[in-house]
């Protein structure tokens, strides 16, 4: 019997092992930062703390200590634009003003929400603080509100950059984050090798691009300098670098299904131990020069043995977004759709949520900002299917309310809330891998809050209201929309697109200048026409050709791993938004497969200056197919962009 996938969505729950060290984080997060405020007498301070602390908790994930501070800093500076933005308004605005200004920050949020996952924390922390600003009764001016809550996200922040990790042994433990990322791809390219000629090769090769993707991140994230300033930091950016090679290699055998020696893996693997120990490479195994992917697997590990003993550095093969791209992101289709819904859903509750309090239904305790407050969590398409997030949430407020309820009939005012608050703290990096969970962890945290606050217990008044925001959220949340939907996976399919043809025709011009004039090539190259559909900048040719070959190889499967998990995410909506999205897995299969092909093409264009027949035979395959594909599938609006080649 197979579940509806958004109901299969809801029961699944990510695995791994229990991050202790942001378990500790946790613990002294929230909890310290009440129990300065009670002690200080001020409590209203403490409240608002250790509410931003939480909410840093949840964007405390794993990676290196570069990236936490963009992960926690930027969604914390724009909660306590929030805070201040709310409270001001709710001290000074009418409930029908106040409802327009929250809908007009939900529609700013929502497509700031558009353009990543930093982005999309930062639009979420956004909406909380201009809710909890505008409703939550303190005794505290706007900017101290503000101030507030970015000294509680900051002492969260302060503790994830001074306290070590358990990898953080070997070597600077500043770089502890970045080592384990790029051992990980280390590991990613033996397990990619192992897999090569079975089942498991495809899924193999999307876990190299993950890894690739987070070691990437790991290394640039925010610096003071513009290059890496220690002699650690250069290493590990000269061992990422000399990945990209070993994962290119492998990524051509396993396309062509090739066999591979059992000892083929043992390399990467000693690479990987080699990283984490932050020791030499020793001996490497003897080399087999079978073909022209073992040829380049080998001399990438040459290479890599070379790297990691000179380790003078390397490049990172990033390109940074332009504003142009930002503003892209924003303003198209999947901007403007995020935001649109967004906007809709806070909106409408701030709504009903005002008409419910000023009709003086919640009796004397002002919580109407928990309706907008708890849509917030439920509207975000890039967190995860609204109808498994509302079920999600349904059940885990229940749940931890009446946990709540029972801790509160015995546990002593103030000091055992406070310590529940700090346990409370402690498992939110363990909740995270369920939204249920991490639901039923933040129910308890926050009633903890509000009761050492000064207000009664509101157990039963929380589940009310979060079963109201998510009856709200599941009606407006399927209303018709104007445009066409599914704007996110669009964006995302026409971005991964461009950046699959931008390294396709990078790859077609360098086999064009080697002198390629074979029967199959005209057919290739009306193939690739055949797929234009606008004019896309030109690019870049300047520089190292392997290195820019190995940028846009990058940019293309982060840009298909990205439309993947939109894909994934958006057939897990009930069937009316749901079918907006059909057939777009089968586009993005395509892209993948003209990837792949690039990429196997590139090595053997390398070992011996042209393409082999059987490459340029499937890239023509494909390319028919993306073409009917792409004329199939124009009434939901997914389009490519045009490749010019030379000549």
């Amino acid at each position: 019997m197979h579940l509806p996938p958004w109901l299969a969505h809801a029961l699944r729950a990510q695995r791994g092992p229990i991050p202790w060290s942001a378990v500790v984080r946790g613990a002294l997060s929230a909890g310290p930062l009440l129990l300065a405020g009670v002690l200080a007498d001020r409590t209203s301070l403490g409240v608002v703390a250790a509410i931003a602390a939480m909410l840093a908790g949840i964007n405390d994930r794993p990676g290196s200590r570069r990236v936490s501070v963009r992960r926690i800093g930027a969604p914390a500076l724009a909660g306590a634009a929030g805070m201040a933005v709310g409270t001001y308004a709710g001290q000074y605005a009418g409930a029908v003003t106040l409802t327009l200004l929250l809908t007009l920050v939900g529609l700013v949020a929502g497509g700031i929400s558009a353009v990543g996952p930093v982005a999309s924390g930062a639009g979420t922390q956004l909406l909380v603080g201009s809710a909890i600003g505008a409703g939550m009764p303190l005794p505290l001016e706007g900017w101290l509100r503000a101030a507030a809550y970015l000294g509680g996200a900051c002492w969260l922040l302060a503790l994830r950059l001074a306290l070590p990790t358990p990898g953080s042994l070997a070597g600077d433990f500043r770089f502890d984050g970045e080592r384990e990322a790029v051992a990980e791809v280390y590991d990613a390219v033996a397990a990619l090798l192992d897999a090569v000629g079975g089942e498991n090769a495809t899924s193999r090769r999307v876990a190299l691009t993950a890894a690739l993707d987070h070691a990437q991140d790991a290394l640039t994230g925010p610096r003071l300098r513009r290059y890496a300033s220690s002699a650690a930091e250069r290493r590990l950016h000269a061992q990422y670098a000399a990945a990209l090679p070993l994962a290119e290699a492998a990524t051509a055998l396993a396309w062509a299904e090739e066999a591979v020696p059992g000892r083929a893996s043992a390399g990467p693997r000693r690479l990987a131990a080699a990283v984490r120990g932050n020791t030499h490479t020793g001996p490497l195994p003897a080399p087999n020069r079978s073909g022209p992917a073992l040829r380049a697997l080998d001399d990438a590990l040459l290479r890599a043995a070379e790297a990691f003993d000179r380790g003078r550095g390397g490049d990172l093969h990033t390109r940074r977004r332009t504003v142009r791209d930002l503003l892209r992101a924003v303003f198209g289709a999947g901007g403007r759709e995020y935001g649109l819904r967004v906007a809709l859903c806070f909106g409408a509750s701030a709504a009903v949520a005002q008409a419910l309090h000023h009709s003086h239904w919640y009796g004397e305790h002002a919580h109407w900002y928990w309706l907008p407050a708890t849509a917030v969590f439920l509207v975000k398409p890039d967190l995860g299917p609204l109808a498994s997030r509302v079920l999600c949430r349904a059940a885990g407020t229940v749940l931890g309310a009446l946990v709540f309820a029972g801790f509160a009939l015995v546990l002593p005012r103030p000091e055992g809330l406070i310590a529940l608050v700090a346990v409370s703290g402690a498992l939110i990096p363990v909740a995270t891998r369920h939204f249920a969970a991490q639901t039923a962890v933040v129910t308890v945290l926050v009633l903890a809050l509000v009761m050492v606050g000064g207000e009664p217990q509101a157990s039963a008044s929380r589940i009310t209201e979060t079963l109201l925001a998510c009856a709200i959220v599941l009606i407006v949340g399927h209303l018709p929309m104007p445009g066409q939907r599914g704007g996110g996976v669009r964006s995302r399919l026409t971005a991964a697109g461009e950046a699959a043809q931008a390294y396709l025709t990078h790859v077609l011009r360098e086999a064009e200048g080697s002198g390629l004039r074979d029967s199959s090539w005209p057919a290739l190259r009306q193939a690739v026409r055949r797929v234009r559909t606008e004019d896309t900048d030109d690019t870049e040719n300047t520089g190292d050709t392997r290195a820019v070959r190995w940028t846009l190889r990058r940019e293309a499967y982060r840009a298909l791993a990205e439309a993947r998990t939109a894909i994934a995410l958006a057939a897990a909506e009930l069937p009316p938004l749901a079918r907006h999205s059909e057939g777009s897995d089968e586009i993005v299969a395509v892209l993948e497969g003209i990837v792949d092909t690039t990429t196997a093409c590139a090595v053997h264009l390398d070992d011996s200056g042209r393409l082999a027949p059987e490459q340029v035979r499937r890239l023509t395959e494909l390319l028919d197919e993306l073409h009917r594909l792409d004329e199939g599938h124009r009434r939901v609006g997914v389009r490519l962009p045009e490749v010019p080649l030379a000549g």
